[in-house]
C-alpha cells in the first residue's frame, strides 16, 4: 500500500542520518520507495530553498518566509509527491507542513492557525498518513552537532526561536497524537533507527 510519511524535529536532531539508514533498508525491502525533502525536492523548489536558507537574506520578513515555504511545497507536491503516490509508491519526506506550523507559526509568531490556512491552499489538503517526530530539545540538538550552521538563516535564529519551535511541535502533537509517532532521539543512531522502524512496521508502512 502506498503511504505518505513525513519526518520532523528540531535542527540537528539527526533526521538526515536516520533517513539515510531508512533508505538503505528500503533498497532491500521496499525498493520503489521515494525519498525527498522540503524545502526543495524538485528543481524549482530547490531554487526557492536556496533563497529561504541563504544567510545573506537576513532582511526577509517572516510573512515572506512563510509564503516561500508554502510556494516550494506546492511545487514539490506537484512535481514529486503526488505523482509518486498516484503511481502507488510510498513517499518518505524530510519535513512537510508541520515544519511550517512549528517554525513559522510558533517560532516566528505568525500563529499556527494562520500558517495552517496558508498551507491548506498550498497543498490542496494533501497530508501525510503519519509523521515521525524525533524528540530532542534544541539545546541538545545543537550540542550534538557542534553548534548552528552559520550559512543557514534558519539555524542561526537563536536559542529562544528554536525553543519556541520545539514547544510548538509539542503542542501540535498533543492536538493530534494519532497522526504522530514520537521517537526518543537521545539514544544512539541504531537505537533511534530500530524504534522508528518498529513504529513504521506497526503502521503498515513497511
Amino acid at each position: 500500500m502506498n503511504k505518505f510519511v513525513t519526518f520532523e524535529g528540531c535542527d540537528g536532531v539527526g533526521k538526515t542520518a536516520q533517513l539515510e539508514k531508512l533508505k538503505q533498508y528500503c533498497r532491500q525491502f521496499k525498493p520503489d520507495a521515494v525519498f525527498t525533502r522540503e524545502p526543495g525536492g524538485s528543481s524549482i523548489a530547490e531554487k526557492i530553498r536556496g533563497v529561504i536558507l541563504d544567510a545573506g537574506n537576513d532582511g526577509m520578513t517572516d510573512v515572506c518566509e512563510a509564503f516561500l515555504y508554502a510556494a516550494a511545497r506546492a511545487q514539490h507536491l506537484n512535481d514529486i509527491v503526488v505523482p509518486a503516490l498516484k503511481a502507488g509508491k510510498t513517499v518518505f519526506c524530510d519535513r512537510y507542513v508541520h515544519s511550517s506550523l512549528a517554525y513559522q507559526g510558533a517560532g516566528r509568531g505568525l500563529g499556527v492557525a494562520w500558517v495552517g490556512r496558508l498551507n491548506e491552499l498550498a497543498t490542496g489538503g494533501v497530508m501525510p498518513d503519519c509523521t515521525v517526530f524525533f524528540d530532542l530539545p534544541p539545546d541538545k540538538c545543537f550540542e550534538r552537532k557542534g553548534g548552528a550552521d552559520c550559512s543557514d538563516r534558519i539555524e542561526t535564529g537563536g536559542r529562544e526561536f528554536h525553543r519556541k519551535i520545539y514547544d510548538g511541535y509539542k503542542e501540535i502533537i498533543a492536538g493530534s497524537p494519532e497522526r504522530f509517532e514520537v521517537v526518543d532521539a537521545s539514544g544512539t543512531i541504531e537505537e533511534i533507527f530500530e524504534d522508528m522502524l518498529s513504529r513504521l512496521k506497526k503502521r503498515g508502512v513497511l
